[in-house]
């Protein structure tokens, strides 16, 4: 993605980073609105208090609102591996899309493109890690639900961009977890102890398992939790 291809539109929701803080998350968003013109107002809104550090629309138009150096406001009440201060180790991307609020729908390949390029730059940049690839609802799952089970990750994946399990074909055996050891595995993929584990099964679902999205066990999320954790 070359400079001239991307759209300045400066928000003034920032700050600083806390000093040796890095990107080292990225993380994916839909806006959840209707249009990318009320998506952009509203991540330039100083009232709203919320930004990103990218806005890519449906066509691919790619906008930069805020400088990567800074801590952009975009994840909200969050945890992962540890971390409860996202906003300061991570970079945001929002996807327009209306969401499930407005109409929620595939991504389109030129928005898929463009996102894949631009993750390419971001990752030749900073040192983020495949297992920190994630979505809104995988560091928020009580709260969010974005990018949703519409989102390729796959594709993504197929670029060096991300991490899904080796093999989710063939889900390891046993089939049945209980609790605990559902819990346990979560939590070692980066998932939040604290939240309700059926909010955590649905955003594992909605990122891993996306033909089925129930918060409940069964063989195939069993399996797929297992090859992720080990």
């Amino acid at each position: 993605m070359t400079p001239s291809q991307i759209i300045d539109h400066q928000s003034p929701n920032f700050d600083d980073r806390p000093a040796g803080k890095d990107p080292d998350m990225l993380i994916l968003h839909y806006t959840g609105m209707k249009t990318a013109e009320e998506s952009l107002a509203r991540l330039r809104d100083p009232v709203a208090k919320v930004s990103a550090h990218y806005l890519i629309d449906e066509d691919g138009a790619l906008y930069r609102l805020v400088d990567e150096a800074r801590r952009a406001w975009h994840a909200g009440v969050s945890h992962w591996a540890g971390e409860t201060d996202i906003n300061s180790c991570s970079l945001g991307i929002e996807l327009q899309n209306p969401g499930h609020k407005f109409g929620y729908r595939a991504f389109p390949d030129a928005q898929m493109t463009a996102l894949t390029d631009l993750c390419a730059e971001i990752l030749s940049r900073h040192a983020i890690p495949a297992g920190r690839i994630l979505g809104h609802s995988d560091v928020a799952p009580s709260r969010k639900e974005d990018p949703g089970e519409l989102f390729d990750w796959r594709r993504l994946a197929a670029a060096g961009i991300g991490r899904l399990p080796r093999n989710p074909a063939s889900p390891a055996s046993p089939a049945r977890m209980d609790d605990r050891e559902a819990r346990a595995a979560l939590t070692a993929i980066g998932y939040d102890p604290g939240a309700p584990l059926a909010d955590i099964l649905t955003a594992f679902q909605r990122h891993y398992r996306q033909t089925k999205i129930d918060g409940q066990f069964d063989t195939r999320t069993a399996g797929l939790i297992r090859a992720l954790a080990g």
